[in-house]
């Protein structure tokens, strides 16, 4: 299959250890498959509320593909030659508690060009489409300007050595710690940090005000508390 020219490789900044990892290897395919519509339903309404925050989430690859590796649905991530360490879940406008909105209007299918700009980032056509249409749709901005201003947070960011942390007993707060080593600017009480039932790393979720500035996140939002172990896994990927 004819592949676009388009490779991201790591690259080692000033700060030992850490690194530029938000994919280590992507080539986007000539063509993708189409998302299907994403709307709001019984179990995930329609909400229009006031955006009190924000929530930019990150996806730890090397586990949500853990096992999914034989999923042809994933085979773009977690199959053949791409590679990613995290990975940008989405840009999630909060609200108050639980009532954050969310579906707010209906939307198309996003453009096939702007799928391809993207999936790198965010690597599933059908995701995108989830991600703007609960998410970007209560924003009141365009679908280009959604995913320019999520993956322009997310392409500033750094991350430690991931490979180190994962070889040494860990908990949440020291891994908040270590990320807001490697972003001056985010502080750790700006990092909420989740598990799978098993205690793996799962996402990092990184609070931000309405102005896009990063921010302690509200209390019991979510996440490990600082003194709870998790565990990095790495897989044959990363």
């Amino acid at each position: 299959m004819k592949l676009l020219s388009k490779a991201i490789v790591v690259a080692s900044l000033a700060l030992p250890g850490v690194v530029n990892a938000q994919a280590l290897q992507c080539s986007v395919p000539a063509s993708l498959p189409s998302p299907h519509p994403d709307v709001a339903s019984a179990s995930q309404p329609q909400r229009v509320r006031p955006i009190t925050g924000y929530t930019l989430a990150l996806t730890w690859a090397p586990e949500y593909c853990h096992s999914k590796a034989n999923d042809p649905a994933k085979s773009f991530e977690c199959g053949g030659g791409n590679r990613f360490g995290f990975t940008l879940h989405g840009l999630w406008p909060d609200g108050v508690g639980q009532e954050w909105p969310q579906y707010c209007t209906a939307t198309p299918i996003l453009p096939p060009e702007l799928i391809k700009r993207h999936v790198c980032a965010t690597p599933s056509p059908q995701f995108l489409q989830h991600e703007w249409s609960k998410h970007g749709t209560c924003m009141g901005i365009t679908p280009d300007a959604y995913f320019a201003r999520s993956n322009g947070l997310y392409g500033k960011l750094r991350y430690p050595d991931m490979d180190r942390l994962s070889r040494r007993p860990l908990t949440a707060g020291q891994l908040a710690a270590a990320f807001a080593t490697a972003n001056p600017g985010v502080p750790a009480s700006a990092v909420r940090v989740t598990a799978n039932k098993k205690g793996w790393l799962d996402e990092l979720w990184l609070c931000l005000d309405t102005r896009f500035a990063y921010t302690r996140c509200v209390a019991g939002s979510g996440g490990l508390a600082d003194a709870d172990s998790v565990k990095v896994w790495r897989g044959r990927r990363y």
